[in-house]
């Protein structure tokens, strides 16, 4: 089944939040109004606002009151993004040119600000203050994995606890937290938020498994910048780690920095491919997934719990 057809019933309220994210991030300013549109508009998945709408069908489902939570969470992992740029240099994110390639930093960095601003803002018409405790403790913690990861850059010797703990912050916590504050906002039950936030986590830390292995194996075209380019920047991901257990190979991967040829790149990158650690590192990404069906069993059987585990599906066949 395509990605799209999962949650085709949910598609008039997706076309109802894409119209408050636009009108979120209009601005006085042309040059911010502009920029704000650049990366919003560049093809993403919208899997944060998904997750909110499905995880709400478990209670008291009001489209009115959802989309404030749908908008903040995409606004909030845009704003990520677009300082992630800032901080990895990046020139091309989707294919195509980084705000802070097609302005600057300065540009950019006011941009994320203001949209994080405009998504706080849009949350204030919820009226329920553990939502607003989970989104300031998930902003919190996104920020100390960006922090970790600056910290971290071509450290060689970090090991997998650190790894993980990063990726929880960076992505894991955002996708759980999407699932979380959706279902607070239909008025659902402790229990059932509890484990929506579960699945969330679960899911979030496969995606993220997943994306790393992708950087190596995924083509330019499918990736919309060069494979390997985490390593490249510094950042050390599982596939990485994993491989450094060869003393060969760590020796190899030791060396590179921002400086490497693409040649040089593309030898490592055969290395690491044939080294075993991609495949060891699929298998810790389906015991993430395997966690998250788990989750799903207890709770309620419904359309939503169905398309949820579609989804879930869906992250783990992502072609390596």
């Amino acid at each position: 089944m395509k990605y799209r057809m999962m949650y085709s019933f949910l598609n008039t309220d997706l076309q109802l939040i894409e119209k408050e994210l636009e009108a979120a991030i209009e601005a006085d300013s042309p040059v911010l109004t502009e920029a704000s549109l650049h990366l919003l508009q560049s093809g993403g998945k919208r899997i944060r606002p998904i997750l909110v709408l499905l995880a709400a069908k478990f209670g008291d489902y009001n489209i009115h009151i959802v989309k404030h939570v749908a908008a903040t969470l995409e606004l909030i992992h845009t704003a990520s993004l677009i300082h992630d740029d800032v901080v990895d240099e990046a020139d091309l994110r989707r294919g195509a040119a980084t705000i802070k390639a097609k302005w600057d930093n300065r540009v950019a960095m006011y941009t994320g600000d203001y949209i994080f601003a405009r998504a706080l803002e849009i949350m204030s018409a919820v009226e329920n203050p553990l939502a607003h405790q989970i989104l300031a403790d998930t902003m919190v913690e996104l920020c100390l994995g960006e922090i970790e990861q600056i910290k971290d850059k071509f450290n060689f010797d970090q090991n997998l606890r650190v790894y993980f703990r990063r990726i929880k912050r960076k992505t894991a916590l955002l996708i759980a937290s999407s699932c979380q504050l959706g279902a607070i906002s239909a008025g659902v039950e402790e229990e059932v938020h509890r484990n929506l936030f579960k699945f969330g986590y679960y899911v979030g830390m496969s995606f993220q498994i997943t994306d790393d292995i992708l950087d190596f194996t995924a083509s330019e075209e499918v990736l919309g910048k060069p494979a390997g380019s985490d390593l490249l920047q510094g950042n050390i991901t599982l596939p990485v780690l994993i491989a450094m257990r060869n003393e060969e190979l760590k020796k190899l991967i030791t060396e590179i920095d921002e400086e490497t040829s693409k040649e040089r790149m593309a030898v490592i990158i055969d290395a690491i491919k044939a080294s075993g650690a991609i495949e060891e590192a699929a298998d810790i990404s389906d015991q993430y997934l395997a966690k998250a069906f788990a989750v799903l069993d207890n709770l309620p059987s419904n359309k939503a719990r169905r398309t949820l585990g579609q989804i879930a599906k869906n992250i783990g066949k992502r072609k390596f």
